[in-house]
């Protein structure tokens, strides 16, 4: 028989309720970390539970290489994802069809800019990476100079923009040496930033966006979270408008009708 759906709230609660729930059923929140492992978010899904924020927002949020396969038609041209030697020389093959020259990798699992590093070229990353497994996976992409560094704070209806930069070091993060100054977020931009919340089903997110010399703009990494240090908001009302979106997604949902 139909019936109301179960909503669980909280990761005590998820523990105690995790064999009760079934299709129709809702986790609203964040999942805890080794919930988001393999095998227990996809019994989830395959039980028809649904989880606000969704679980593949939460899987792409901690991955920049998920990031790069599923939403690649965002990024700069030629971003590639490189998970193991084979395809580390398949990259330097690549990289000299197409011309180019300096390449950057990001580095599966870093943050704050910590791990992401420049290459004269992919064939002296080849040989940086020839006597080291564990630098895999990571992201690679063509090293673009005079890029502008873009935070993107996205819940609703609010939108806030700010450029990173730091003239002593390409990594703009601000955990590493970088300043911020307000920008004026136009309209492509912020389309971009719908588009990938849309494709990635995140309800709220911090982008970072690349815009070049050229007038193009790219995503650069997306997630749940991250520093607001230098946003015109804080904290306590970002995360109560975060809040807001997850509680107007779930009475949403939960309309639904639940079937046993």
């Amino acid at each position: 028989p139909a019936g109301e759906a179960m909503i669980v709230r909280g990761a005590g609660e998820l523990e105690q309720r995790f064999d009760e729930l079934g299709p129709g059923d809702i986790v609203l929140g964040p999942l805890p970390a080794r919930y988001l492992r393999g095998a227990l978010a996809a019994d989830l899904l395959e039980r028809g539970v649904q989880c606000l924020p969704s679980v593949l927002c939460q899987l792409l949020s901690r991955s920049k290489c998920a990031q790069a396969f599923i939403l690649r038609r965002w990024m700069a041209p030629h971003t590639l994802v490189v998970s193991r030697r084979a395809e580390l020389m398949d990259a330097v093959t690549y990289c000299g069809r197409h011309g180019i020259k300096a390449v950057v990798s990001k580095q599966e699992g870093m943050h704050c800019g910590h791990g992401i590093r420049r290459w004269e070229s992919a064939e002296a990353l080849y040989n940086a990476a020839a006597f080291a497994q564990e630098v895999f996976p990571f992201v690679l992409q063509p090293f673009m100079a005079n890029i502008s560094d873009v935070r993107v704070v996205v819940v609703g209806d609010y939108v806030e923009a700010y450029i990173r930069e730091n003239f002593h070091n390409f990594r703009a993060n601000l955990a590493v040496g970088g300043a911020s100054r307000a920008l004026s977020m136009d309209a492509a931009a912020e389309g971009l930033c719908r588009e990938v919340m849309a494709r990635g089903r995140f309800p709220y997110a911090h982008i970072d966006l690349q815009l070049a010399e050229g007038g193009g703009c790219y995503l650069s990494e997306i997630a749940l979270d991250g520093g607001i240090s230098a946003a015109r908001i804080g904290r306590q009302e970002l995360n109560r408008r975060k809040r807001e979106a997850l509680e107007k997604a779930l009475g949403e949902v939960s309309k639904m009708p639940k079937v046993r």
